[in-house]
């Protein structure tokens, strides 16, 4: 079951949005940053390229990945983890840029989590089409930092649910520069993507680029 939680052209102006206790989409939040974001982003995928990591049953991942930080979240058929080498080049990760943890800190305080110290960041990378289906970031040491999670690029509909999969989602349209951040009560909720539809941003083209920065040590 799902539900709208408002309409794509509708309460933009409203800066920030509680979706749950412990989540807040703070709109626009990332947008004055976009430069040196984007400076940032080059600089982690010449050293760690985008790439697509197969699940522990061996499908092919429809979202390319990659990391920076002093942890890279991986999955392979050995499962999901957290490692500080990137397997594919055999060499650490690369350092976070950083705009990266300056922007989240601020986010976070936003939403009202303060001295959240990021130790790694996931950058997802959607084409036309790619979806992330409802899951739990579990993968953590520590449930009580927050996860912070900035879009950039094509829009895409944000999937929050609660702390069950079957149970009821709102679908949050989400758009360059919004920033989610989830914790607390709302730490280990359900969320996703749904298919990103066909679109063109100056960011990164036809892509929706994901930042997800946590604390997983």
């Amino acid at each position: 079951m799902t539900g709208d939680l408002f309409e794509l052209d509708a309460g933009i102006e409203a800066r920030q949005q509680h979706l749950a206790p412990g989540a807040v989409l703070l709109r626009g939040f990332a947008g004055a940053a976009s430069h040196s974001l984007s400076d940032g982003l080059q600089s982690v995928i010449a050293e760690a390229p985008f790439r697509h990591m197969v699940t522990p049953g061996g499908l092919s991942m429809a979202v390319a990945m990659t990391n920076c930080g002093d942890y890279g979240w991986i999955s392979d058929r050995a499962g999901y983890r957290y490692d500080a080498i990137d397997p594919e080049s055999g060499r650490p990760w690369p350092p976070m840029p950083e705009a990266f943890p300056r922007l989240v800190r601020e986010a976070a305080a936003a939403a009202g989590f303060n001295e959240f110290v990021p130790d790694a960041c996931l950058i997802n990378r959607y084409g036309t089409g790619a979806k992330l289906s409802l899951h739990q970031d579990k993968d953590e040491r520590d449930f009580g930092q927050p996860i912070v999670s900035v879009s950039l690029g094509v829009p895409a509909t944000f999937l929050f649910g609660g702390t069950k999969r079957a149970g009821r989602t709102l679908r949050v349209p989400v758009q360059h520069g919004d920033v989610l951040v989830w914790g607390g009560p709302a730490r280990l909720n359900y969320h996703g993507v749904l298919p990103v539809k066909a679109a063109h941003h100056p960011f990164a083209g036809t892509h929706r680029i994901n930042l997800t920065l946590r604390r997983a040590a």
